[in-house]
């Protein structure tokens, strides 16, 4: 029965595999853009992880200043207990002394390899950023070539249109403006006729005026 939830869940993922390669194939960019988008999230992810280990340093640095205080204390009541022959007091202080001397060399080791991991991601991080940003610029390139490809395409579609088809949208188009300019002529002739004549009438009078 394993088996053959196995073989099931592996047949989905390659039908699902087999549907997102059609998709990446048919839309390259939108593709690209979701790979983007997916690197922008994992970018996030590691600089939550610098800012929780710098907290992570701070609180080691914390404790092992709080240790070696408390360390150098124990000591000096150590001494004083010692100078004072208070045995009892003096094995609580070296006792303390040590606990406390023991936590802040752990503590200084954690700080140090904390501020060296930190240096590290941080490190990381802006390799990181760089290349993101490289991929975002040339994601702008192939936007540009695509773009182009495509305009170019829909241009040669169109001058094709224009020599094999006589009626294509641009013949129709002139054929249009040519219709277009006939009316705005005729219209413009019929307006200016009657004072056209007015004209003539009056130049008519003039002349025979004269004549007499």
């Amino acid at each position: 029965m394993a088996n053959l939830f196995t073989r099931i869940k592996e047949s989905i993922e390659a039908d699902l595999h087999d549907v997102l390669d059609k998709k990446e194939q048919k839309h390259p960019i939108k593709a690209l853009n979701q790979y983007l988008r997916q690197a922008e999230q994992e970018k996030e992810k590691v600089r939550r992880l610098i800012e929780r280990q710098y907290k992570l340093k701070d609180e080691f640095t914390k404790e092992y200043y709080h240790a070696k205080e408390m360390a150098d204390k124990r000591q000096k009541q150590a001494q004083i207990a010692e100078k004072s022959e208070e045995e009892d007091l003096y094995q609580f202080a070296i006792k303390e002394h040590e606990e406390y001397q023991t936590r802040a060399n752990r503590m200084d080791a954690s700080r140090i390899d904390a501020q060296e991991q930190l240096e590290n991601l941080e490190q990381k991080y802006e390799e990181m950023k760089h290349r993101l940003k490289d991929m975002h610029l040339r994601r702008m390139e192939l936007m540009g070539r695509e773009n182009i490809a495509h305009a170019s395409s829909q241009i040669n579609k169109v001058l094709e249109d224009v020599a094999e088809k006589p009626f294509s949208k641009f013949a129709e188009l002139e054929r249009y403006i040519d219709g277009l300019e006939y009316k705005v002529n005729s219209s413009y002739y019929r307006s200016t006729f009657d004072s056209k004549i007015a004209n003539l009438e009056k130049e008519l009078n003039k002349k025979e005026t004269v004549n007499e």
